[in-house]
């Protein structure tokens, strides 16, 4: 009977989770520009990707932007020498600038899109004992939308905020009818799935200051969100034995945090040696320690009272309460280095040659008890290109850009060793390497 009351939740579980890849931004970058130059664009960016990095460079934009693009990544995470076949990520980026004015203060708003290519998002649960990629495999999975507004109040100061908007998951499960204890392949059991899909939102912030023509800084906030996934489940059935009806009645609660993204303090630097040269510095200190587990909780009550003479061996037994170890992450600081050097070509038209770096240490203690999130430091190098053509038609009286990245991750093997020799995954080794490789075209209308 247990088995039957947990696999139908789990069916419930699954048929929600439909929902899969999603805007990887805060692993993964936003925009091939900025990705290309590690992400180290909080003093920098005035295009499509200010929606993500920091909304305060919006209100630099050139003109009327429209941009869009392609994003793939693929795994090479091992455990113990063996693929891992964690789930490659993939999906369109778009995002657009208005600018404007009101009276003499300058403004612009923005919106900024993942739109993974096969699913929304992905919801999914493991034991806590199940190895798992923590930072990558379900993580990073999900639907990411911003919408923004920047003002330049001064000729030297850019402030600008917004939202971006999630989904949280909700779920009832009914089921009735007749179980056959003695034999379950004659039961006739009806099932009845309530879903919905409740909209969350997280804030984020930042501004720009220009301390000359040749340096900027920047202070950037996001809020900290969380993905909910919590169902519940009713089982009213007439359990049948030996010639005996016995009314059943369960209740099952499960409640799980799917994704967790922490608070993020952002200060960055950008500066123009020359006319062609910019350099950039970003460091985020990043709010871990607040990490909530994603492990399901599982609560269930029964009420079952058997007539004498019915087998106690079938008696359904109650599922014990999920014990959720807590996770205790550790905050962590990342900084990330970005260069960009600009060629013209003549006509306003201009080639350009990216680079960056980033490290990420693991916010992830190590897991010498029941809890098997797997993780390892990351050294991110990125490189990209970017062409930008001017008034090639009188049609298209502004710019068309074309910019391409690739960004290659190393995650040098960890070693994870338990602390008792009884435990049953015992000790293993964990390390990898991820490729993104992504495109953004544009016009930039002026």
């Amino acid at each position: 009977m247990r088995a039957k009351i947990f696999a139908a939740v789990t069916l419930c579980a699954l048929l929600l989770g439909r929902g899969a890849h999603a805007g990887p931004t805060e692993t993964f970058g936003y925009g091939s520009r900025s990705t290309a130059m590690g992400g180290a664009v909080s003093a920098d960016a005035s295009d499509v990707s200010a929606n993500y990095y920091n909304p305060a460079g919006l209100a630099a934009a050139k003109g009327l932007t429209f941009e869009a693009g392609y994003l793939r990544t693929i795994y090479g995470l091992k455990m113990n020498g063996r693929d891992n076949f964690v789930d490659p990520m993939r999906g369109i980026t778009f995002g657009l600038v208005a600018p404007g004015a009101v009276g003499p203060v300058p403004f612009a708003f923005g919106v900024g899109l993942h739109l993974p290519d096969d699913r929304v998002f992905r919801v999914r649960s493991l034991d806590q004992e199940q190895p798992r990629w923590e930072m990558y495999d379900n993580r990073p999975q999900r639907l990411f939308m911003s919408a923004n507004l920047a003002l330049k109040p001064f000729h030297w100061l850019e402030i600008g905020g917004g939202l971006v908007f999630l989904a949280a998951t909700r779920a009832r499960l009914d089921i009735t009818g007749q179980f056959q204890v003695s034999n379950p392949k004659e039961s006739e059991l009806r099932h009845e799935v309530d879903a919905d899909l409740t909209s969350i939102r997280y804030p984020q912030f930042g501004m720009r200051v220009h301390a000359s023509d040749k340096l900027r800084f920047a202070a950037v906030y996001r809020g900290e969100f969380q993905l909910t996934l919590d169902i519940s489940a009713r089982l009213d059935v007439q359990a049948n034995a030996l010639g005996l009806s016995v009314p059943l009645l369960t209740y099952i609660t499960t409640n799980s945090v799917n994704a967790f993204l922490p608070r993020q303090a952002v200060l960055g630097t950008s500066f123009d040696p020359t006319s062609a040269l910019t350099l950039d510095f970003d460091v985020t200190w990043i709010n871990w320690a607040a990490y909530k587990s994603p492990v399901t909780a599982v609560n269930a009550t029964t009420q079952f009272n058997p007539p004498e003479g019915f087998p106690p061996s079938l008696v359904p037994e109650k599922p014990a309460p999920t014990v959720v170890i807590p996770p205790k992450f550790r905050d962590r600081l990342v900084p990330r280095f970005g260069v960009e050097g600009r060629l013209p070509l003549g006509r306003g038209h201009a080639f350009a040659i990216r680079g960056g770096y980033f490290f990420e240490s693991s916010p992830i203690p190590p897991q010498t008890g029941g809890t098997n999130f797997v993780d390892a430091d990351r050294h991110g190098i990125s490189a990209g290109l970017g062409v930008r053509l001017h008034d090639l038609t009188a049609e298209i009286p502004g710019d068309v850009k074309l910019d391409v990245h690739a960004m290659y991750s190393y995650l040098p093997e960890r070693l994870t060793q338990k602390a008792s020799a009884a435990n049953p995954i015992g000790d293993y080794r964990a390390g990898g390497t991820i490729w993104s490789l992504g495109f953004t075209t544009g016009l930039v209308f002026r």
